[in-house]
């Protein structure tokens, strides 16, 4: 590995700070050049208080990872178990059954668009893809480059699990999304 970006806010720490990892060796070319506190690579001085943060973060998840792995895989498998008994033949996995995040279900529900069931579910942080393609109704080119077509894609919804989901969130999750989906499928 020659890079390695770890996001600060994927593992509870404050969002803006994150840490990137280096290969010895591997030379990098500023974007914009900055003081010796940041080697030459970034202008701007650190943010302690953050870079500390994401140190601790980075500890509490070192220390409970296979804990909390194993329970939010259940948690996610649970949703998924949920919603395909109560919209039968309608839910389709988006990826592999088994090699994939356990904290993340990829999901597409015919007979509705992702964000169409989002938008009609305040309730649901959810999304309809990256972060980085917000706001862009257009299929994500990840599940096309996956053999998708446009209508699944569409209707793909990505729901993420985290530290604090309890089974009373997923039985409520479940419900929002089943009765809206319903309700958008009989238009």
């Amino acid at each position: 590995m020659d890079l390695l970006t770890v996001t600060g806010h994927k593992m509870y720490a404050p969002k803006g700070v994150g840490a990137l990892y280096v290969h010895n060796g591997l030379r990098l070319e500023p974007a914009s050049y900055g003081g010796g506190q940041e080697h030459g690579l970034r202008a701007g001085t650190e943010n302690v208080a953050h870079i500390v943060a994401l140190g601790y973060a980075a500890q509490l998840a070192a220390t409970a990872v296979h804990d909390d792995t194993d329970r939010v895989r259940r948690l996610r498998d649970l949703l998924h178990q949920r919603l395909d008994l109560q919209l039968p033949g309608r839910v389709h996995l988006n990826g592999h059954p088994t090699s994939r995040l356990p904290n993340t279900l990829n999901i597409s529900i015919d007979g509705t668009t992702g964000h169409t069931l989002l938008d009609a579910i305040p309730g649901i942080a959810a999304s309809t893809g990256s972060a980085c393609h917000q706001g862009n109704s257009q299929p994500s080119p990840v599940l096309a480059s996956m053999g998708l077509t446009p209508e699944r894609a569409r209707s793909a919804l990505r729901l993420s699990l985290g530290r604090w989901t309890t089974p009373d969130d997923i039985t409520h999750a479940a419900t929002l999304l089943t009765d809206t989906a319903r309700a958008q499928h009989l238009r």
